[in-house]
Parts: C-alpha cells; sequence; structure tokens
C-alpha cells in the first residue's frame, strides 16, 4: 500500500507543477494568440481558434487530477491516523484550553510556603 501512496504524492507533485505552468502559458481574455507572434490567427500553433479551447481543456483535466490526488493523500493520512490510534501510538489530540488549577496538580496545596528560595530537595553537592 506504500508504493500506491509514493506514486500518488509523485502525480500530485508533478501535476502541481504542469498545472501552474499551464496557467502561466495562458493569455488574458483580451489578448490574441496571433497578435503576440505578429501573424494571423491561422498562423498559431494550436490551430486556428488559437490556444484558448486548448489550454482551458488541459487546465480543468489537470485540477480534476490534481483534486483527486488530493483527495486520496487524505485519505492515506486518515487511515494512517486511525492504524496509529488503533497501535497505541500517541496522535496528536486536542487539548483544553482552561488553565491548569493549584488542585489539579499532586502535590500542590496552593499555599504559599514560608520558605522562599529554600527548596526541599536534598543537596547533591
Amino acid at each position: 500500500m506504500d508504493w500506491i501512496e509514493t506514486l500518488i504524492v509523485v502525480v500530485h507533485v508533478v501535476i502541481a507543477v504542469a498545472l501552474v505552468s499551464v496557467v502561466l502559458i495562458q493569455q488574458g481574455k483580451g489578448a490574441d494568440a496571433g497578435a503576440a507572434f505578429g501573424g494571423g490567427a491561422s498562423q498559431t500553433v494550436f490551430g486556428s481558434q488559437g490556444s484558448g479551447s486548448f489550454l482551458t481543456r488541459m487546465t480543468t483535466l489537470m485540477a480534476v487530477v490534481f483534486f483527486v490526488t488530493s483527495f486520496s493523500l487524505a485519505i492515506f493520512a486518515k487511515q494512517r491516523a486511525e492504524v496509529a490510534g488503533e497501535a497505541g501510538i500517541p496522535v496528536l489530540q486536542e487539548s483544553s484550553s482552561a488553565p491548569v488549577q493549584a488542585e489539579q496538580v499532586p502535590g500542590i496545596d496552593g499555599a504559599v510556603s514560608d520558605k522562599a528560595g529554600e527548596s526541599d530537595l536534598p543537596d547533591l553537592e
């Protein structure tokens, strides 16, 4: 099962880089692909319609794959956390935000000692 997760991580990273690249290649709504190269629209790399529909389809496809890999990685992480919790491995959990009271700590009675600065521990010198 680990090799599947590794494969999905690799695909996820490659798709992320490709998605960023395709988005950066696209031109704004007001710009023509033909105007950028100084030629007519029929001389563009992607045909007479320009690069709009091809790049839009590629962006959509890559975005769908990116979301699927993200969702798959989230499922793997959840399963791994459940297995770790069942095995007794400590998993980070939410802690209460209430401050600890002196009564909750064993050995502390809440009273102020009149031996300021002195310790009840034996000297090790």
